[in-house]
C-alpha cells in the first residue's frame, strides 16, 4: 500500500510542526525534498517503498558537467502525502559516490523526522518488525509530546515517524509565543526542563 499523494500548497496550509500555531504566509509552502546519497539503491529503494510505504514517485538518470568533470548519477524520489519526498543519489563511479557521499554519522541526534498519524505508524511498525529489523536498528522513543518510531535505513540514516500528542495542536499557538524566551533562557544556562509531558506516554491523559 502507498500513501496518497495529496498535494497541500498555498499559505492556507502553513501551521508549525505540532500543527496549529499560525506561520506567516510568505514561508515556503512544504518541503520540496530532502536529498542524500545512497550506495545500495536497490536496498534504498526495498526500505522506504516495500516497508515504510513511501511510493517511488520519479526516477532521473543523468550525466552533468559538474565541478571540471562528467558525473553519470541516477536521482530517485520517494513521495510524502504532501508533495514531498525524499531523494537519493547513486553514482555510476564508485570514487565520485565516495567523494559525494560521506558515510553518515553514527548519531541518534543526526536524522530526519515524518509527521505521521497513528494508523501510519502502527502499520511502518508493523512491517518493519515483519521485514526482522530490532533494536537498535529500530526503536521506540516517548517524547511525551509525541510518540516517535525510529528506523535505520540501509545507508545508515535514521528516520522518525512523529505521531503528535493531540493536545499539540491546541497548545501550538502558546507554544510559539514563549519559543524566543525559552530559547534565551537556556541559552543564559537555565537548562529546566518546560516539557509538561516528559514521562508520559502519547495517550495518557494531561
Amino acid at each position: 500500500m502507498t500513501p496518497t499523494m495529496a498535494r497541500a500548497e498555498g499559505p492556507d496550509q502553513a501551521t508549525g510542526p505540532h500543527g496549529g500555531a499560525r506561520l506567516p504566509a510568505h514561508l515556503p509552502t512544504r518541503l520540496h525534498h530532502h536529498a542524500y546519497v545512497t550506495r545500495d539503491l536497490a536496498a534504498t529503494r526495498r526500505f522506504y517503498e516495500d516497508i515504510i510505504g513511501l511510493p517511488l514517485i520519479a526516477t532521473w538518470c543523468e550525466a552533468d558537467q559538474l565541478w571540471g568533470a562528467e558525473r553519470v548519477y541516477c536521482h530517485v524520489f520517494f513521495g510524502l502525502a504532501d508533495g514531498g519526498a525524499l531523494a537519493f543519489f547513486k553514482f555510476a563511479d564508485p570514487e565520485v559516490e565516495a567523494h559525494f557521499g560521506p558515510k553518515m554519522p553514527h548519531t541518534p541526534f543526526h536524522h530526519i523526522a515524518l509527521k505521521v498519524d497513528r494508523e501510519t505508524q502502527q502499520a511502518i511498525e508493523q512491517r518493519l518488525l515483519a521485514a526482522g529489523y530490532r533494536e537498535p536498528q529500530t526503536y521506540v522513543h516517548e517524547h511525551g509530546y509525541c510518540r516517535s518510531l525510529y528506523a535505520v535505513d540501509p545507508n545508515g540514516m535514521i528516520v522518525e515517524f512523529a505521531l503528535d500528542r493531540a493536545e499539540m495542536a491546541g497548545l501550538a499557538a502558546s507554544i510559539q509565543a514563549r519559543a524566543h524566551a525559552e530559547l534565551e533562557r537556556w541559552l543564559a544556562g537555565d537548562h529546566r526542563s518546560n516539557n509538561m509531558f516528559r514521562g508520559q506516554h502519547v495517550d495518557a491523559p494531561p
